[in-house]
C-alpha cells in the first residue's frame, strides 16, 4: 500500500503545479487593473504607479508567479489587495462555513443512495423501480439555482419552517438544533444532484454483482435476497461508488458556488465571487488553488481507498 501510494503522490503534485500555473496566469487576462481600483478613479498616473509598486504588480509575470509560488509554499497567503486583511484569516471564516455545509451535503447523498439503491436491488418491484428512476432524473435534471429558488418558496416562504439563509449567529456547536434548521435547504440543494447519481452507479453495480456466480449459487443454497444485498453484493460494489465519491466532490465544490449565493451562506463560493468582482487576484488565486487542492487529495484518498478494498489495483499501480 506505501508503494503504491508513493507512486500515485507525484502525479498529484504535477496536477497542483499545472493548477497553479494555469490560475495565475487566466487571472491575468481578467479585464481590469487592481491598482486603479485601489487608487480611484479620479486617481493620476503617478499615484496609479505607485499602487502598482506597492503591490508587485509592476514586476514581469514570470516573477511574480514565482513569488506567489513561494509563498503557498511556506504557508504564507499574503494580504488582500481590495477586501483587506490577511487571506488567511478571510478562507479560514469562510472554509469553515464551507466545509460544514459540503460534508453535510455529502453525508446526505451517501446515505440516501445506499437507501435507495439497496432498496431498489432487494425488492426489485416496477412502482418502486419507478419512483427510484424518477427522482434520479429530476434531481439531475433540475439545476441547483432552480431546485434552491424552489426550496426557498416553499419551506421559507408559503410554508415558513425553515430560515430562508444564512449561517446559525451563535454558531454551529451553540445550538445543534438551530444549526440544522440553517443546513435543511442548502444541504438538499447540494446534495440530491450527488445523492441521484451515486443512486444510479450504485444500483448498476449492485445489478452486476447479484449476476455473479456466486451470487447465483449462494442464492441456490437458499440465502436471502437481503443478505446477498447487504453483506456480499454491496461490499463489492463500494470501490465503485467510491471512485463516483471522489468524482462528485468537484460537483460539490462547484455546486457550492451557486448555493451559497442562494442561500446568503458566507461560504469560500461567495468570496470567491466577491474577489472575481473587484479584480482582488491574491484572494482569487489561493481560493481557487485551495479548491483544486481539496480535489486532488480527496481523488488520491479515494484511489488509496480504492485500492484497499480491491487489492488488484495495488498490486497493478506497483508492479
Amino acid at each position: 500500500m506505501v508503494r503504491y501510494l508513493v507512486h500515485r503522490v507525484p502525479s498529484a503534485v504535477a496536477v497542483l503545479v499545472l493548477a497553479s500555473l494555469l490560475i495565475f496566469f487566466v487571472l491575468r487576462l481578467v479585464p481590469g487593473d487592481p491598482a486603479t481600483t485601489l487608487a480611484g478613479p479620479d486617481a493620476s498616473p503617478e499615484a496609479i504607479a505607485a499602487v502598482r509598486h506597492s503591490l508587485g504588480l509592476d514586476r514581469s509575470i514570470p516573477a511574480q508567479y514565482a513569488a506567489w509560488l513561494g509563498d503557498m509554499v511556506t504557508f504564507d497567503l499574503g494580504r488582500s489587495y481590495v477586501l483587506g486583511g490577511q487571506i488567511a484569516d478571510l478562507v479560514g471564516d469562510a472554509l469553515l462555513n464551507t466545509v460544514v455545509l459540503t460534508v453535510a451535503a455529502l453525508l446526505l447523498a451517501v446515505v440516501v443512495s445506499l437507501v435507495l439503491s439497496v432498496a431498489v436491488v432487494v425488492w426489485p418491484t416496477r412502482w418502486l423501480t419507478g419512483i427510484v428512476a424518477a427522482f434520479n432524473t429530476l434531481a439531475v435534471a433540475l439545476p441547483t439555482f432552480v431546485t434552491g429558488v424552489l426550496l426557498v418558496l416553499v419551506f421559507a416562504v408559503l410554508l415558513p419552517l425553515l430560515p430562508a439563509g444564512g449561517v446559525p449567529p451563535d454558531g454551529f456547536l451553540a445550538r445543534p438544533d438551530i444549526s440544522v434548521q440553517y443546513l435543511a435547504l442548502p444541504t438538499v440543494c447540494l446534495g440530491l444532484p450527488v445523492a441521484a447519481a451515486l443512486t444510479r452507479f450504485l444500483t448498476e453495480a449492485l445489478r452486476t454483482e447479484m449476476r455473479q456466480p456466486y451470487i447465483l449459487t449462494a442464492r441456490a443454497l437458499g440465502v436471502s435476497r437481503w443478505n446477498l444485498v447487504t453483506r456480499s453484493a454491496l461490499r463489492n460494489a463500494l470501490p465503485t461508488m467510491l471512485t463516483i465519491l471522489g468524482l462528485q466532490t468537484g460537483q460539490l465544490l462547484g455546486g457550492a458556488v451557486l448555493v451559497e449565493a442562494i442561500f446568503a451562506w458566507p461560504g469560500i463560493g461567495q468570496l470567491i465571487e466577491q474577489g472575481i468582482s473587484r479584480r482582488d487576484y491574491p484572494v482569487v488565486q489561493v481560493l481557487l488553488l485551495i479548491a483544486v487542492s481539496v480535489f486532488v487529495i480527496v481523488q488520491l484518498v479515494t484511489d488509496v481507498v480504492h485500492a484497499y478494498l480491491d487489492p488488484r489495483i495495488r498490486i497493478g499501480g506497483s508492479s
